[in-house]
Order: structure tokens, then sequence, then C-alpha cells
């Protein structure tokens, strides 16, 4: 079964920046997808970013475009959401999710929270004003 472990969720000013993670273990096919979503209180999950393990395309929010940053060096082992310039709407719980990739013709890498079978439990971001 495919894990997620997100760290780095933190209280942080706003301005400030933030780096989370997510340990990824047990994906034994080469192309899938990570995604950071997150939900704020009383607020549907949304989708901050995501990226494909085989070429390193990336999409984002356009709330978070130019502010964070999806990276990783091997995405089988963990991938990294650097956030900067955060503000109080940042406010959330954020968690990363992965889907191994089984047919072509859909956007890639998915932005959808339905898109995704395997999700981590969260890590709390807290920015204040």
């Amino acid at each position: 079964e495919v894990e997620l472990v997100e760290s780095g969720g933190a209280l942080v000013q706003a301005g400030g920046s933030l780096r989370l993670s997510c340990a990824v273990a047990n994906i034994l096919v080469d192309d899938f997808a990570i995604g950071w979503f997150r939900q704020a209180p009383g607020k549907a999950r949304e989708g901050v970013a995501s990226i494909s393990s085989v070429d390193g395309v990336t999409y984002y929010a356009e709330s978070v475009k130019d502010r964070f940053t999806i990276s990783s060096v091997n995405p089988k082992n963990t991938v990294w959401l650097q956030m900067n310039d955060l503000k109080p709407e940042d406010t959330a719980v954020y968690y990363c999710a992965a889907v191994l990739r089984l047919g072509y013709g859909v956007s890639w890498p998915p932005s959808l929270d339905w898109q995704y079978d395997y999700w981590g439990k969260g890590t709390l971001v807290t920015v204040s004003s």
C-alpha cells in the first residue's frame, strides 16, 4: 500500500516561508503524480500544486503561483512544497496525495482531489497576520 506522510507545518507570520515535506513509500511504478492539497476550516479541499514523476511537469493553483514551488529529486522518496510570502488565507491543513498513471488522455499531473487515490493525514499550516 502506498504511504504518504506530511511534515513541516507550523505557525508562521504573514510574509514568512515554510517548506513542507511529503515522505513517499511503496510506489512500485515509475509513472505517477504527487499532489499537494489544502483544506481550510469550513471550506472544501482544494488543489495547490502537483508534479509528474516522469517528466517533472507541474501544476499550480492560481492563488499560489509565483509563491509556492513543488519539487522533488526522487518522487518515490520525498516531494517538497516550498511556500513563500505566506498569507493568512494560506492557513489550512495541507495534504499530499498520490495517483498512479493507468492511462492517457487526461491532463497530467492531475489537479483535482477526486483524481488521487492515496492520501496522507495532513500537516497544519497557520499564518498569522
